[in-house]
């Protein structure tokens, strides 16, 4: 019976009668697996395995954060993001504190709330400037601003006494200059050449900046040919930076051109960096930033031979830090890195200031009587910091269209290790995490009609007190240096032009809406005729 009972649970393989029949069955089947396989159908597997690995790693990355559910195949919004839309990102801040997308290779997490966007701010031991793929590919790797931790510390010490009250003092002369050049262009342009017509003016604001921003980075050692190249070519620079771009370098693309203008550029820059040192060894007087940059090393290098040698040196002739000798192509790094800081942000202030103010005559008018008091109602009178210092009115206006239209409205920051962004959610290492400042500058709570373009918030409101709000320029370790700077010329720009020229707005349809490129300007580039003042 047991024999029985076994025999008939015993496998037909076993059996030598039906081995070579099994055999030849699986035999068959793989063969007819095999030739029925062609190159579509392995493509389509392959692609399957491929797609469905980027969706398994698009939801696994984004966890429970806002984000769509799916993405778009490898692309994800790469079509929506190339041509971006500013309602497209209100409503992407709206969805959440955080929320997601992927584009590419590329997992995207943005902090729109501005606790979770000053907690990336303030978090350099989990990310760190990135800017977009292909920046340290135009600003070089070895660009201090990539640096990180003490090492970043270290070199910005050695660059805060560029951008002390003394030092921002001695750059006014030459952004005067540049400012009297510049609105007799812009009288010339509108009388003359278009004989009083409406002109889009926000290519030449930018020209205007990039001048500006030349003379007080690199004073008078670069030409006004040069500076009239950088204002043109720089427009490729930012289009190869914009958020969403193709992150590697080809040929005749967006990064490819601005790959070509930034080493010009840097080329410009290397050049006055030469000329600077000769002039600064000859005992030359400080104009500029890159002047003053050098100098401190030269005292730096002054000071470290006397010790060398054994001269005794009072401690009051110690300098504040102590530099090394950069090359001239360090100093060529580190002086593009304010250029392209300030250049589209600035622009983008310049347009949004010229625009507001031709549109609220009372507000011009305003500023217009504060700068004539300032100057005992001498408008011939130069800039000083006592002056720019004394500009209440002025001030509250720039701050208040750097509220109102801030010029950069996120900040991209790479993810060096799983960050716990919140108790429920980690961003993954690797990934990029953005910052949103416009949520922070147009909360309700803190400014209210935020929508509403109002100066006077920051004389007779809280919107002083509002610190925690205010980060136009970022905050944390890797705040904007040049903040001061930036404020104070922008007031000098307005100021002087009040006195110097008449503008009027010719408004569209679309001088109101937002055009986002790497900064915020107005979708019709803003139409503006220039007369000179009586």
């Amino acid at each position: 019976m047991a024999t029985a009972l076994n025999g008939s649970f015993a496998s037909p393989v076993a059996d030598a009668r039906f081995a070579g029949t099994v055999e030849s069955d699986t035999a068959g089947l793989l063969s007819r697996v095999y030739n029925g396989m062609n190159g579509l159908t392995i493509f389509a597997t392959v692609v399957f395995i491929l797609v469905s690995y980027d969706q398994f790693r698009y939801v696994w990355n984004k966890g429970t954060i806002a984000g769509p559910a799916w993405k778009i195949p490898f692309i994800g919004p790469f079509l929506q993001s190339v041509n971006p839309k500013m309602d497209q990102y209100k409503a992407k801040w709206a969805s959440g504190d955080l929320s997601c997308v992927s584009v590419f290779h590329k997992f995207v997490v943005i902090a729109a709330s501005r606790d979770m966007a000053r907690k990336v701010f303030n978090s350099p031991a989990y990310v760190k400037p990135c800017v977009v793929d292909v920046a340290q590919k135009l600003l070089r790797p070895t660009n201090w601003v990539f640096l990180d931790g003490k090492a970043h510390v270290d070199y910005r010490k050695g660059l805060n006494g560029l951008f002390t009250r003394q030092a921002l003092e001695t750059y006014l002369p030459g952004q005067e200059e540049v400012y009297d050049t510049y609105f007799a262009k812009f009288v010339e342009l509108s009388q003359d050449k278009n004989a009083g017509k409406p002109t889009p003016f926000m290519p030449q604001f930018r020209e205007l900046m990039c001048a500006v921003s030349c003379r007080t980075f690199v004073g008078y050692y670069i030409s006004d040919a040069a500076v009239k190249k950088i204002a043109d070519d720089y427009y490729k620079v930012t289009a190869a930076l914009e958020l969403v771009n193709f992150p590697i370098i080809i040929p005749f693309t967006k990064t490819w051109y601005g790959k070509k203008a930034a080493d010009m550029v840097l080329d410009e820059f290397a050049k006055c960096a030469a000329k600077c040192k000769a002039r600064m060894a000859a005992g030359g007087e400080v104009t500029c930033i890159m002047d003053a940059w050098v100098k401190s090393m030269f005292d730096s290098e002054q000071y470290r031979q006397k010790i060398a040698k054994g001269i005794s040196v009072d401690e009051s002739e110690k300098p504040a830090t102590l530099l090394r000798l950069f090359s001239d192509f360090e100093i060529s790094q580190t002086i593009f890195t304010f250029f392209f800081a300030s250049q589209d942000a600035t622009s983008s202030a310049a347009t949004w200031l010229f625009q507001l103010m031709a549109d609220r005559p009372e507000v011009l008018a305003r500023v217009r009587s504060e700068n004539l008091e300032v100057r005992n109602n001498d408008p011939s009178v130069r800039f000083s910091m006592d002056i720019l210092e004394n500009m209440t009115y002025t001030r509250a206006v720039v701050k208040e269209v750097l509220r109102y239209r801030p010029p950069v409205i996120m900040v991209p920051y790479l993810v060096k290790k799983p960050f716990p962004v919140t108790p429920t959610y980690t961003a993954p290492a690797g990934s990029m995490i953005i910052p949103t400042v416009y949520p922070a500058l147009h909360d309700p709570e803190v400014y209210p009609e935020p929508e509403y373009f109002d100066p006077e918030r920051w004389i007779s409101g809280d919107a002083e007190k509002a610190t925690k709000n205010w980060l136009v320029f970022g905050t944390g370790p890797h705040y904007c240096l040049g903040q001061t700077y930036a404020t104070m010329n922008l007031m000098a720009m307005i100021g002087k032009a009040s006195l110097c020229v008449d503008w009027v707005h010719h408004v569209t349809e679309e001088s109101e809406d937002i055009k986002v490129f790497a900064t915020i300007f107005p979708q019709d580039d803003c139409h503006l005729v220039f007369s000179k003042r009586p």
